[in-house]
């Protein structure tokens, strides 16, 4: 009898090859899935995604909901982490309190 299923890969990372050059530090959005580039990923050759972990991004300067634990989502549009949902990304929770005059936040990677 067959194995059901097959390890590729912990869940830490995916593979991915993108179709544009990604910059080292880039939040990168595949269908639901929210990633992160630790290094950068030349156009058509296979890289890693972080999908796990803390992250710091810069945030929606007026953007109140930022709380900690609150979900949090990826503008990818504005390049920036919101507490709004339409039209954006779940990317996972904040790690700690952002307050509106802070330009950055910590979001912990949620996939």
């Amino acid at each position: 009898m067959s194995a059901m299923a097959t390890f590729v890969q912990d869940s830490r990372s995916v593979d991915y090859t993108p179709n544009a050059d990604v910059a080292a530090g880039d939040v990168v959005v595949q269908g639901s899935l929210v990633g992160y580039a630790p290094v950068a990923i030349p156009s058509g050759t296979l890289g890693t995604l972080w999908c796990e972990g803390v992250i710091k991004v810069g945030k929606d300067g007026a953007d109140a909901g930022l709380t900690a634990g609150a979900l949090v989502y990826w503008d990818a549009t504005n390049h920036i982490a919101t507490s709004t949902s339409s039209g954006n990304k779940l990317m996972g929770k904040m790690a700690k309190a952002a307050g509106t005059t802070d330009t950055t936040c910590y979001v912990r990677l949620q996939n």
